[in-house]
């Protein structure tokens, strides 16, 4: 796929983590376009935004390397006069395709910061299809720290900014496309700086606005691969007639990513009644092996074909299209059936009602 740049004096460096969905008789995918701007010798040039009547207009800092007030923090980015900037700026970009294969990229923008708390980027979207609203959850990053916005959408052409909905911080999010026990649930992960490792929680919302009632379900298991410094949530569960399935990710302790699945409970997701303990998907291409960020699978969307069981359940034999992140540059495509991601759950362990949901979220199948 070919990425026009957002601003003619920036260089796109890769599209990666997309979101997925199908609308009409097309497939799309909501790409994270990482930019950075090229720089003399000597000089330092930084992706900026600056923001004009509610949008984001994208802009190049060019700063000496020796001017005063200029601190270079690597490769990441450089503080001028106290300021942190980073070296590359990612914003939201809509690819098509008829086929599921073959994409054409958008020349634009589809998300682009528009506001201070997106000042460093608006990164890795989720879409969830709710009736005729398509709901896009992303990661939007500033000198704050990063936290998750909403946006909606029913035709793809525009779009409607509802704000923060997880404040920082918090990534990882995804939406169910359903109401369980009367009430929306998403998936989140706050991250830990104290006690523990970041790890997936459910939350409630009577509007997918408001959420409460917070919850820690996965947890990282220090005998499982891949899982050794955390963990996160990757696309919308599917339904099935034995529960919820999420695809999520594991980061181990020399920073590689791989995928996992586990299965949740269909009237309460904070319940869980399987969990994989080999990886779905793990780096083995040379491309998931070498790239900006080596050794990395990271998914936050997939396709299916349509329900034909009852309540709007995906039968075992539904083909399945997970879309993915390899090493921060490139999108990919994996295809399964609903059967290969139950089977990659594992068997489902009897719960007792009167179980602690404490042990709940350290079981170890």
């Amino acid at each position: 796929m070919d990425v026009r740049p957002s601003n003619p004096a920036y260089r796109v460096r890769g599209a990666f983590n997309p979101a997925a969905t199908t609308f009409g008789d097309e497939v799309l995918l909501l790409l994270r376009v990482a930019e950075d701007a090229p720089a003399e010798p000597g000089r330092i040039a930084v992706p900026i935004v600056r923001f004009e009547d509610g949008r984001g207009v994208p802009d190049v800092l060019n700063v000496g390397l020796h001017d005063p007030g200029v601190v270079p923090r690597d490769t990441r980015g450089v503080a001028v006069d106290g300021v942190e900037y980073l070296s590359t700026l990612s914003h939201l970009r809509l690819a098509r395709s008829r086929d599921g294969v073959n994409f054409t990229v958008e020349d634009e923008p589809f998300l682009f910061p528009s506001t201070p708390a997106e000042r460093f980027g608006v990164e890795d979207a989720r879409i969830t299809r709710i009736a005729d609203t398509y709901w896009i959850n992303y990661t939007a990053v500033s000198g704050d720290g990063w936290c998750t916005a909403l946006a909606s959408t029913r035709d793809f052409r525009t779009v409607t900014r509802h704000g923060v909905i997880f404040p920082p911080s918090n990534k990882d999010v995804s939406l169910f496309p359903a109401r369980c026990g009367g009430l929306w649930r998403a998936l989140h992960r706050p991250n830990n700086d104290g006690f523990g490792k970041a790890s997936i929680w459910t939350a409630s919302s009577p509007d997918l606005f408001s959420w409460g009632d917070h919850r820690c379900i996965l947890r990282p298991r220090a005998d499982v691969p891949y899982e050794g410094a955390k963990i996160g949530g990757g696309p919308p569960c599917l339904l099935t007639a034995e529960g919820w399935l999420q695809v999520y990710h594991g980061k181990s302790a020399t920073g590689a990513y791989a995928l996992f699945v586990a299965l949740l409970d269909r009237d309460d997701p904070s319940i869980v009644l399987s969990r994989g303990v080999e990886p779905l998907m793990e780096p083995e291409e040379d491309y998931e092996r070498e790239g900006f960020f080596p050794n990395v699978v990271f998914a936050n969307g997939l396709t299916h074909d349509q329900p034909s069981g009852p309540d709007g359940e995906l039968p075992p034999e539904a083909h399945v299209r997970l879309y993915y992140g390899a090493c921060d540059g490139t999108s990919c495509l994996a295809e399964a059936t609903v059967a290969d991601l139950l089977a990659a759950a594992g068997p489902v362990r009897p719960v007792a009602v009167t179980e602690p949901r404490e042990e709940l979220s350290v079981f170890t199948v």
